[in-house]
């Protein structure tokens, strides 16, 4: 099990407890308003104790994103397949508005893609995006994916399924 990634710039590893108050402030806030609305502290817990538990199940999950030599949590990326999804998803979320606009969603993702196409063996990977997700729907279509308007999201609100293209395909 591979629990940690490096990029240029960040680090992502794997969900720790510490890291609840970062999650809770992004959960709580108008910034979840794509990524499954705004929470109550319970609903929040139960989210942030699923990404903990997804490591624990499935043997990865979404990685906790940092800055080099700052373990503050800033963001979440990775993959992402909880039961009842219907595909093996890649997911980003940055905390907080400081840290848009560098790079970090983008970097942090395509870390994740190669990833899951590499050690974790995937064959395929979707992003569901909020419609109205303008950044995340900008975010894809950079990593070179693209609609498939034939899948299906997995039913929790409206969602776009960016299909992402296999490393050898990207060129």
């Amino acid at each position: 099990m591979i629990e940690r990634l490096e990029t240029q710039r960040l680090v992502l590893r794997r969900p720790r407890a510490r890291d609840w108050p970062a999650f809770l402030g992004y959960a709580m806030s108008s910034r979840a308003q794509y990524t499954g609305g705004l929470q109550w502290n319970g609903h929040a817990w139960r989210t942030f104790a699923a990404e903990i538990g997804h490591w624990e199940i499935r043997g990865y999950g979404m990685f906790i994103v940092t800055e080099r030599g700052d373990d503050a949590a800033i963001g979440l990326a990775g993959p992402w397949y909880p039961v009842g999804w219907p595909e093996r998803e890649i997911g980003w979320m940055m905390f907080d508005a400081a840290h848009e606009g560098r790079g970090y969603a983008g970097e942090a993702a395509g870390a994740a893609l190669a990833h899951a196409f590499g050690p974790l063996g995937w064959d395929t990977a979707v992003s569901y995006i909020h419609p109205e997700n303008a950044r995340s729907r900008a975010l894809a279509e950079r990593l070179g994916a693209a609609i498939d308007p034939e899948a299906i999201g997995p039913g929790q609100g409206p969602a776009l399924v960016y299909r992402h293209p296999r490393p050898e395909a990207r060129g």
